[in-house]
């Protein structure tokens, strides 16, 4: 039994390690804040731990993002409130070409973004999934994935073009 075990925790060390900075990166995009981006992938990856003896090798990546998706999902329902301020805060001035400030940009643009539209276009574009997989893998439809896709990077569009005619 502990040679079994033994095997197991080395194999799911080698995918951690090779899976932590793809699930990080997409975290990241989800929360939009680094230290939110860490614990998700933590929390991500302890739930994969204990399914492990379960998990395909060639799906351990697809199910371990799979897994960070919903803890999203619950952090963002157990978390849900909103903060009334009287104004909004002025967004930071623009310095000309930034890769920086472009990372910052569109976290901001997509934290703009409702919940669903915000998963969809990260998992579509930036991790680059499939429509049907990113429907399998938000337990939606193939239409809800494109409506959500369509709405949010027509809304990330308009965004953006606010913010470069000097709405920044």
């Amino acid at each position: 039994m502990t040679k079994v075990r033994n095997q197991r925790d080395v194999a799911f060390t080698a995918f951690a390690e090779q899976a932590s900075a793809p699930l990080l990166r997409t975290a990241w995009l989800l929360t939009g804040d680094h230290h939110a981006a860490h614990d998700l992938v933590q929390a991500a990856l302890v739930k994969t731990y204990l399914a492990w003896p379960r998990v395909r090798p060639e799906g351990a990546l697809a199910y371990a993002r799979r897994v960070l998706v919903n803890e999203r999902t619950d952090t963002w329902r157990r978390r849900r409130r909103e903060v009334v301020v009287a104004e909004t805060p002025d967004p930071p001035p623009d310095d000309g070409a930034d890769p920086v400030g472009d990372r910052d940009l569109v976290v901001r643009l997509l934290a703009r973004l409702p919940d669903q539209q915000r998963r969809v276009v990260v998992l579509r574009y930036y991790v680059d999934l499939s429509e049907q997989a990113v429907a399998d893998l938000l337990d939606i439809s193939v239409g809800s994935v494109k409506s959500a896709a369509s709405r949010g990077l027509a809304s990330l569009r308009e965004e953006l073009a606010g913010v470069e005619g000097g709405d920044r």
